[in-house]
């Protein structure tokens, strides 16, 4: 009569045989798609020890599901998912701040959108106090990482207004680069806009935003 072989426990599962779903997105990964910042900025975040996954400080390469609590600088962040990607355009009045607060309690461009009942709203770019124009918001941090960064290469088109003589080989040089405290940088095209003497307007076309660029 043939013995029976003992039953063997049953194996534990190889965690690399572990659908990546089942583990959850790379930290950086949902931090950036949630908008904070671009991904390389949410590695640096991470490597300064600003995140915590769970209360235990996280690491690169950590990966987060849903279940878990994630805070940054000892704040909770919520992540419960917009129900669906919304995309508006918002005319900036001067004396607006791009910032979600202000130190000053100056009014910030966030208290005039719309509220949203899940998700939240992401500036694709920002301008300054005292700068109006139109500024682009979304529901879809990856959109908006996506739209900012410089291999887009998307027009942003500003109309400056000039107080002094300016003349032809100085925009020539403002095309062909001038190089600032953070790197050269040059304006893709110029064209006049009106004005004459020492008060003149300009529409300048830059393809990478940076602060106080203009």
């Amino acid at each position: 009569m043939a013995k029976q072989r003992p039953k063997q426990p049953p194996k534990r599962p190889n965690a690399a045989a572990i659908p990546a779903a089942d583990k959850g997105e790379k930290l950086h990964k949902v931090l950036a798609n949630l908008g904070f910042g671009s991904r390389r900025k949410m590695e640096q975040w991470i490597e300064q020890g600003r995140l915590k996954l769970d209360g235990k400080v996280a690491t690169l390469g950590d990966r987060v599901t849903a279940e878990q609590t994630v805070r940054l600088d000892d704040k909770l962040i919520a992540r419960e998912p917009a129900d669906q990607v919304r995309v508006l355009l918002y005319h900036k009045p001067e004396r607006e701040v791009c910032s979600r607060s202000d130190p000053e309690s100056r009014k910030t461009v966030f208290d005039s959108l719309p509220r949203l009942q899940s998700g939240r709203w992401i500036s694709v770019g920002r301008l300054d106090f005292n700068t109006s124009g139109v500024l682009l918001f979304t529901t879809d941090g990856g959109l908006a990482n996506a739209l900012m960064h410089p291999s887009s290469s998307i027009e942003r088109e500003y109309l400056v207004r000039v107080m002094g003589k300016v003349d032809e080989p100085m925009l020539e040089r403002l095309k062909s680069g001038v190089e600032l405290d953070d790197g050269p940088a040059r304006f893709t095209d110029i064209q006049e806009g009106g004005g004459d003497g020492i008060n003149r307007f300009f529409y300048v076309v830059l393809m990478a935003g940076r602060n106080r660029e203009v």
